[in-house]
C-alpha cells in the first residue's frame, strides 16, 4: 500500500515514469488540493502518487486495468479523478497555474482576446450504462465526439466541453460561451474560422458577452496549399500540444465530463512543465 511514510523521492533527472511529477512540479499543485475530509479513517495513500496515475493513464493511453502495480488501484484513480472534476479541484488547479503561465510571460493574469475551435475525434468501442451518446459529424466522416477549445493567444487553455460530433461548430461555439460563468470578463475579442460564420454563432455571443468582439478568419480563395492563418494556427497548436497525451488520441471515455476532466489534465501537465522549464 501507498502511504506518505514511503512514497519514493523523485529528481528531476531521475524518474519512475516520465508521467510522474518532479519535485518542483508537485511543489505547484500540492497547495491546491484539499485536505482529507474531517471523520472517518484518515488518508492513508498518498495524492502525488494517485495524481501520478491519473498522469500515466493520460500519457500513455493505457486502460485503467493495466495500471502498473507500483502505482495506486485503478478504482482509487477513478474514484479521486471523478472527486476532483466534481468538486472543482481540476478547475481550480487549472486556472491558478494558468494565471501563473500569463505572469511568467508578463501578461495580464485575466486575457481580453482568445481563439475558438473545435476538434472532431473517433470513439471507441465502450461498454457500460448511461454512456453520453456519440454523433456524426459528416463533413469530417467521424463518428465520435467533438471538443470544443477556447484558447488565449499564448496558446493556454482557457475553457473546453465535449458534445456530441453532429452538432455543428456555430452552436457547439454558444454552448462553449454559456459555460463560461464569468471566468474571463474582460475578454474584448474572439477570433474563429468560417464554421462560426452566420448569425446563431454571432448573436449567441452578442447575447452571452455584449462587449465581445466576433472576427471571423477565413483562407484567401486565391491561395494554392498550404497558408498559415492569422490566430486560427494558435488553437491548432494547442490541440497539437493536448494531442500528445496518448489518451486524446480517441474518444475512449464514458461520460463527457470524464473527457474534459482529462482535457484539463493534459492542459494542467503543459503548464507546469512551462513553469517548471521556461527555456
Amino acid at each position: 500500500m501507498w502511504t506518505t511514510e514511503n512514497r519514493p523521492r523523485y529528481k528531476r533527472d531521475k524518474l519512475r515514469y516520465p508521467s510522474d511529477l518532479t519535485d518542483e512540479e508537485w511543489a505547484l499543485i500540492e497547495p491546491l488540493i484539499p485536505p482529507a475530509k474531517s471523520g472517518g479513517s484518515p488518508r492513508t495513500i498518498s495524492v502525488r502518487e494517485i495524481l501520478n496515475g491519473i498522469m500515466y493513464i493520460l500519457s500513455t493511453g493505457c486502460q485503467w486495468r493495466y495500471v502498473p502495480k507500483d502505482l495506486p488501484p485503478k478504482s482509487t484513480l477513478h474514484d479521486y479523478l471523478q472527486r476532483w472534476q466534481h468538486d472543482g479541484t481540476l478547475k481550480k488547479i487549472h486556472h491558478t497555474l494558468y494565471m501563473k503561465c500569463r505572469e511568467q510571460v508578463r501578461r495580464e493574469a485575466s486575457p481580453t482576446a482568445c481563439v475558438i475551435d473545435s476538434q472532431s475525434v473517433k470513439s471507441t468501442e465502450k461498454g457500460g450504462r448511461n454512456i453520453d451518446p456519440p454523433g456524426y459529424d459528416a463533413g469530417k466522416k467521424i463518428k465520435g465526439k467533438k471538443r470544443h477549445l477556447l484558447v488565449d493567444v499564448t496558446g493556454l487553455l482557457l475553457h473546453a466541453i465535449v458534445h456530441p460530433a453532429d452538432i455543428q461548430d456555430r452552436d457547439g461555439g454558444v454552448l462553449l460561451l454559456s459555460t463560461l460563468f464569468g471566468l474571463y470578463p474582460f475578454l474584448k475579442k474572439i477570433w474563429a474560422d468560417g464554421g462560426y460564420q452566420g448569425p446563431v454563432f454571432q448573436q449567441g455571443a452578442a447575447k452571452l458577452m455584449p462587449e465581445l468582439s466576433v472576427e471571423i478568419v477565413k483562407r484567401s480563395d486565391t491561395a494554392k496549399g498550404f497558408e498559415v492563418l492569422p490566430r486560427r494556427w494558435v488553437v491548432e497548436r494547442t490541440i497539437a500540444w493536448l494531442n500528445r497525451c496518448r489518451r486524446l488520441a480517441k474518444d475512449f471515455e464514458n461520460l463527457n465530463h470524464t473527457a474534459v476532466a482529462f482535457i484539463r489534465l493534459a492542459s494542467i501537465r503543459l503548464m507546469v512543465r512551462k513553469l517548471c522549464n521556461p527555456a
